[in-house]
């Protein structure tokens, strides 16, 4: 399993790279879902071994969360995680994190199913906490707009590897909503390409962690324009950026 990310600004150090606390937040969050798709019921965080910081990220790059189950008991599943730095336009890639979450039930849990992503496609996945809510416990329209549109970006960069902007969303629904205490996981991929823009079609669906209830969301088609340094419309495949 997979989850990707940005690095924004309000989660780096004085050193312009990400937070060790916000690298292995992510890591957490990875083996949370990752263990909850198998041992369906309470599930938390029990130890975390072998954690190796190996290289920073730098504020600007995309990180990818990449999970494996290593052991499965009774009541607790072992991951081991790792966390990729990516640049947005050279496309390398750098190993910056390891580490091994232990996962555990309160009771005996079933094994829950898998979905896999569309080849070339990407998936962001949150938690949604009461901040992210109303008075009802609904996920705001907002936070999970925000998500999309990540994903969207992620999924565009990645093909086009140069700057781009979202110019306009050609259509987004609420289908149903998402509540506290689930996780939201967002599928993005590119579905038209023009001369200077790029169209993404994603799909947020919520699922619940212990049942394994899961529901459509929200859809939305995104497009996205290549610029140049001015802001001015650029055709895709001239950059001004140098890798």
């Amino acid at each position: 399993m997979s989850l990707v990310d940005m690095v924004l600004p309000d989660q780096c150090n004085h050193h312009g790279t990400l937070f060790g606390g916000a690298a292995l937040a992510m890591l957490d969050k990875l083996a949370f879902i990752l263990g909850s798709k198998l041992m369906r019921g309470p599930l938390v965080t029990a130890a975390v071994h072998r954690i190796e910081f190996r290289a920073p990220v730098p504020a600007g790059w995309l990180t990818e969360c990449v999970g494996r189950v290593s052991h499965v008991g009774r009541r607790s599943v072992t991951i081991d995680a790792r966390l990729y730095a990516e640049g947005l336009y050279s496309g390398e890639r750098i190993l910056c994190l390891t580490g091994e979450f232990v996962m555990v039930a309160k009771e005996r849990a079933t094994t829950g199913p898998f979905l896999s992503i569309e080849p070339n496609g990407v998936r962001v996945a949150e938690i949604v906490f009461p901040g992210h809510a109303n008075h009802r416990g609904i996920l705001h329209g907002g936070p999970g707009m925000a998500w999309i549109a990540k994903a969207g970006f992620v999924a565009a960069t990645r093909h086009a590897r140069q700057p781009l902007v979202m110019a306009a969303s050609d259509r987004l629904d609420f289908h149903a909503p998402a509540y506290v205490g689930e996780v939201v996981e967002v599928d993005a991929r590119v579905t038209k390409i023009g001369r200077t823009s790029l169209t993404v079609s994603a799909e947020m669906h919520a699922e619940h962690p212990e049942t394994g209830t899961r529901r459509r969301c929200t859809t939305a088609r995104l497009i996205f324009v290549s610029i140049d340094e001015s802001g001015s419309p650029v055709s895709l495949g001239k950059s001004f950026v140098h890798v």
